[in-house]
């Protein structure tokens, strides 16, 4: 049996509008990045999926979560594998670092924070999938723990990505080019906190970040970031891999984590 190849990265995308999955631009989308090697199987920590428990889920099943679309949005399917294998493999890691309670939900399928950006970086669609849910009630530093007790999963060949938005407010979305202040403050700080590896700053986000709770009023997207950054491990450098704005407060800032020798 052959050894699966090392992943030496992880991954935090902005996922944007599920509109990305029939966007004519897709070519240019930064999403068709692929990650090298080619993981075994992949583990998308996603904001749309709260639950007061940690919680994996068992089937790798379209979700359509999103309301008044294009008719076609709910023709698409991303038909990946499940991976119960890695979903056990996460809740023994959870479980051995102190997090009392894993759930599985052996119904739920992917959402569109995991199939669209996952449809542009591996169309085929034939890398086992699974997702993690994240725990609003809790705070960043909780996410963080949770990535570093997963961070053996790179190791064993599997891709860790948090998918989320670096900032998202939907009240704040305006029909405009000009970006809002706030955003680009929030946004200036989250870049350097990162890149210069800061990382209990950026756990702290609420109190260290200008406009923290205008650029997140609710943490579900933000905090698989935490996850992704815990995951690559404190010494990991973060580098930006994309950066654009929408609707004049959306950031598309993209990162990776990367261990350094």
């Amino acid at each position: 049996m052959m050894m699966a190849m090392k992943i030496p990265d992880t991954f935090y995308i902005s996922h944007g509008s599920p509109t990305l999955s029939i966007d004519e631009t897709i070519s240019s989308n930064p999403f068709s990045r692929r990650c090298t090697p080619r993981p075994s199987s992949i583990l998308v920590i996603s904001g749309h999926w709260e639950t007061s428990y940690p919680t994996v889920n068992g089937t790798s099943e379209t979700i359509y979560d999103f309301y008044n679309f294009p008719k076609s949005m709910y023709e698409l399917k991303y038909p990946a594998p499940g991976a119960p294998k890695l979903a056990k493999r996460v809740k023994e890691l959870l479980t051995s670092s102190g997090f009392d309670r894993v759930d599985e939900d052996k119904k739920r399928g992917l959402d569109h924070g995991a199939w669209v950006p996952l449809m542009l970086m591996y169309p085929e669609a034939d890398i086992p999938v699974c997702q993690l849910s994240v725990q609003t009630d809790k705070d960043a530093a909780y996410h963080y723990n949770m990535g570093k007790a997963l961070a053996p999963l790179k190791d064993e060949g599997v891709l860790i990505v948090g998918s989320g938005a670096t900032t998202h407010n939907l009240r704040m979305l305006r029909n405009t080019t000009s970006v809002q202040a706030w955003a680009q403050e929030f946004d200036a700080w989250l870049k350097e906190a990162l890149i210069d590896g800061r990382y209990e700053d950026v756990n702290s986000y609420k109190e260290k970040a200008p406009h923290a709770t205008v650029a997140h009023p609710w943490p579900d997207h933000f905090y698989p970031l935490h996850v992704a950054m815990g995951a690559g491990g404190p010494t990991s450098k973060a580098e930006l891999i994309h950066h654009s704005w929408g609707l004049s407060s959306l950031s598309y800032a993209s990162y990776k984590f990367t261990v350094t020798a």
